[in-house]
């Protein structure tokens, strides 16, 4: 049996979104794309077809097999907010101890991860110092950057 995958309902609804828009809207695109530069005769120096044919190609051997393979085993896991310790999926308040600083991170898988906007894969260095622990909790985590530590504030 294939490994489940954990998604957030945020970050499932935006495989959903993707899925749909690749079929939908990027891969017609690209289909016309071919259609107009086969248009243009000779194909042996077309660069506009090449592209296409390319880009058809990695939607359709690439792209699309992933995110149905990702949907096909994506589990949809809520963070349960009566939890006395840090999940997957929870909202993470940690006070940098070095530099005074409140952080926030979200918990989610590794193919939901967007660090720019807070959100870590739980397996990371850093999620997984948090996972399971409480509030009050100090974590010291090892990254490429250095080590870091870590009060945990609140969690949600």
């Amino acid at each position: 049996m294939e490994k489940k995958i954990p998604f957030t309902q945020e970050a499932y609804d935006q495989l959903v979104k993707d899925l749909n828009n690749l079929k939908n809207v990027e891969r017609p695109r690209v289909l016309q794309e071919l259609v107009d530069a086969r248009a243009q005769g000779d194909l042996s120096e077309n660069a506009e077809y090449h592209a296409a044919k390319e880009r058809l190609a990695a939607i359709d051997n690439v792209e699309l097999p992933k995110l149905q393979d990702q949907l096909a085993r994506a589990e949809v896991v809520a963070f349960d907010a009566s939890s006395d310790t840090i999940r997957f999926g929870a909202t993470v308040t940690v006070k940098n101890l070095k530099t005074k600083r409140d952080v926030v991170y979200q918990l989610v898988s590794p193919e939901s991860v967007d660090a720019l906007n807070g959100k870590i894969s739980f397996k990371s260095p850093i999620g997984a110092a948090l996972m399971g622990k409480k509030r009050g909790d100090k974590v010291e985590v090892s990254t490429p950057k250095g080590v870091n530590n870590f009060e945990i504030i609140d969690f949600k």
